[in-house]
């Protein structure tokens, strides 16, 4: 654990440095959870080192493209490269069964309720590329959740200041209405899909 968190300590170093950049390369190669090179991203504006508004455009550019090479794997190369080498990007088998399922259900208009939403978060971009759904129409989907998520992270962090490594602790009190949010939304999808189904 301790080389672990060696190299967690090593990353954001270099996130820092980075400024805008690193916030962005970070969250685009996700060695390290988006919570923590955002709210980290937080600290830095609370030192001043960068802005509140560049660290979540720049927060929201990583995500998207992070989830877009995630969406091409999946479009190209299918669930069998991803049951391999998945777990290098931090998804597992089982992730990716709960993506699958919900997709099937739930259909394209699921890629904005399921990020806020804990297991199929991250795995969802693999069943919309599978499925070859539109470039415009994942990006879009995708860009509209990561925004919200990337703002709140880079404040709580901001707030935290010095002890934004607490993240983990208070974001609790934040993403729960998020995702009672996400649920109901979902389910008011749903209900506009059966019904234009019946029409």
């Amino acid at each position: 654990m301790e080389i672990i968190s060696d190299i967690i300590a090593q990353l954001l170093q270099w996130v820092e440095q980075l400024g805008y950049f690193g916030i962005m390369l970070g969250l685009m190669i996700e060695v390290i959870p988006s919570e923590i090179v955002l709210a980290y991203g937080g600290y830095l504006v609370h030192n001043g080192t960068i802005n509140y508004f560049g660290a979540v455009f720049f927060g929201t550019i990583g995500g998207v493209i992070a989830q877009l090479f995630i969406y091409w794997i999946g479009r190209y190369g299918g669930r069998p490269v991803l049951d391999k080498y998945g777990k290098y990007i931090l998804i597992r088998k089982h992730h990716i069964d709960h993506a699958e399922e919900w997709f099937n259900k739930y259909g394209t208009g699921v890629i904005f309720t399921a990020r806020f939403i804990p297991v199929v978060r991250h795995a969802i971009s693999i069943p919309a590329g599978i499925a070859k759904m539109s470039h415009m129409r994942f990006i879009l989907l995708t860009t509209l959740a990561v925004i919200p998520w990337s703002a709140l992270f880079v404040y709580l962090g901001m707030v935290l200041g010095s002890q934004w490594q607490n993240i983990d602790e208070i974001a609790g009190k934040y993403t729960t209405p998020i995702l009672i949010i996400a649920v109901v939304l979902l389910l008011g999808y749903l209900l506009v899909k059966r019904k234009m189904k019946k029409k």
